[in-house]
């Protein structure tokens, strides 16, 4: 599909929930049902010196723009690439003496950008960007107050613009970014880098079990010349078969949250109230604050509030203890945590779930993978209970579990995982993307490790021990075969 097709989608009126996209045609779980490029995106401030200002991807030795000495790019190709989305920026910036918060930076991109193109950039975009939902008079009394002071940094940023704009109408702008604006990854899609502005993505309506899952796909930029490489973009991809005039839905947020909970980050966020038949029906809600089932014998009420009183409480300083780079004592504190949770906390229960996966991902990053392996093993499957089948956080979640028990000499668990992993993420993210491309070279490698294993386990796990005592990688096994 090439970039702006939207023949498979069509707008329509959605009754409540305003304007919305359905299905023009019946689709096939990981089909794209269209991409779009940004019509605008910035790096966050926390990474504008890690990542590409063009490409979204992390890179080491990044060059570093001489006359604003803000944005950063990889190489020459991609700063020439950005040029003509940088330039007033750069020259703002300069006349500033600093760069602005990443919200101001992106509105003063999307102006810049109507400047230029005007709302509408292609044939293909439904609706003009200026004509996008603010919800400006939603905002609560604090928020508007932020608001006015980024109007007022944005007016000092752009009075070096020639063109003028009401504060009114940089308060819409500023409201459509709050209200649509879509995270950015990186190029492995593991970490969010930026944020966009995607304006026929901002037409797709919520749902808690949405039919399709938005990816960004970076494409390639390996191109020596700057016109040939992929602009920023997301696709909108199917999760399951859809039929021709279904609506076409998203999550907006995070599925491992009660319905309540959901409820509340969707009203504070995006100013609705969400009625999908998740949340009205409070499916799987029971599941994610379940009690332990050890053959009939469940805890008391008494003693499961006060496990998850516990638990919540060692969670912050687990968070804490993170942010903090105490990786001993976040490990500690986990261990003692799932100890005080076991028998008490079913394996679905959120807060299980969640010291599970701290758990697991700090004692891999500190090269302790069988302990980690049991910890992501558990992990997966109370996931499997509470996710869509197609969920590309789910898909995510198998792959480090595969990961993990793959260094943890776990070969035959850890080749499952990836090749189930890869199945969810080839739904999720297609056959092109980079995190896909990985693990189609670990799903074979992992395959090729296992002919090993079971040919002769001995040798398999004496080959390992010799490549990681000379500090060798496991990838080195299928060298030595």
């Amino acid at each position: 599909m090439t970039v702006g097709n939207m023949e498979s989608a069509t707008l329509f009126d959605a009754g409540k929930k305003g304007r919305g996209l359905k299905a023009s045609k019946e689709l096939a779980a990981g089909e794209v049902v269209f991409a779009e490029p940004s019509f605008s995106a910035v790096v966050f401030d926390s990474f504008a010196s890690q990542i590409c200002h063009s490409c979204f991807r992390r890179q080491a030795n990044l060059h570093r723009c001489a006359q604003c000495k803000f944005a950063h790019y990889c190489d020459r190709t991609c700063q020439t690439a950005c040029w003509d989305e940088h330039k007033k920026e750069c020259g703002a910036i300069r006349k500033m003496g600093r760069a602005p918060a990443e919200n101001v930076r992106l509105a003063a991109r999307v102006l810049w950008r109507i400047h230029k193109d005007s709302g509408v950039v292609s044939d293909s975009q439904l609706m003009s960007v200026s004509e996008l939902e603010d919800h400006v008079n939603d905002l609560s009394e604090e928020a508007h107050v932020q608001l006015k002071a980024d109007v007022s940094t944005f007016l000092e940023y752009w009075s070096h613009g020639r063109k003028k704009h009401s504060a009114e109408f940089i308060s819409h702008i500023f409201g459509i970014i709050k209200c649509n604006g879509f995270t950015m990854s990186d190029q492995r899609g593991l970490q969010a880098v930026g944020v966009g502005l995607f304006p026929n993505l901002c037409l797709v309506n919520h749902d808690c079990w949405p039919n399709c899952t938005v990816i960004l796909n970076h494409g390639d930029q390996s191109a020596l010349s700057s016109a040939l490489h992929s602009q920023r973009r997301i696709e909108l991809r199917a999760l399951e078969k859809i039929p021709e005039g279904a609506e076409l839905t998203v999550s907006y947020v995070d599925f491992l949250h009660v319905s309540a909970e959901r409820q509340k980050k969707l009203r504070e966020h995006f100013h609705f109230e969400c009625t999908c038949e998740h949340c009205s029906q409070h499916i799987k809600d029971d599941l994610m604050m379940a009690a332990a089932d050890s053959e009939g014998n469940k805890p008391s009420a008494e003693k499961v509030k006060e496990v998850t009183d516990f638990s919540k409480e060692c969670l912050a300083k687990i968070e804490e203890c993170r942010l903090q780079g105490e990786y001993n004592e976040v490990v500690k504190l986990c261990r003692e945590c799932l100890e005080k949770q076991e028998n008490v906390l079913a394996d679905t229960h959120l807060y299980k779930l969640r010291v599970l996966s701290v758990a697991s991902e700090v004692l891999s990053f500190m090269q302790k993978f069988s302990e980690a392996a049991g910890y992501a093993h558990k992990m997966v499957e109370g996931y499997r209970k509470l996710y869509h089948h197609n969920n590309a956080l789910l898909g995510m979640a198998i792959m480090r579990a595969g990961v993990t028990h793959w260094h943890a000499g776990q070969i035959e668990a850890g080749h499952a995982f990836i090749c189930q992993a890869y199945g969810i993420l080839m739904v999720t993210h297609g056959p092109n993307h980079a995190i896909t491309r990985d693990l189609e070279s670990m799903r074979t490698q992992t395959e090729m490790e296992l002919k090993m294993f079971k040919k002769d386990e001995a040798a398999y796990h004496s080959m390992r021990a010799a490549i990681s005592s000379s500090g060798g990688s496991i990838k080195d096994l299928s060298r030595k075969k």
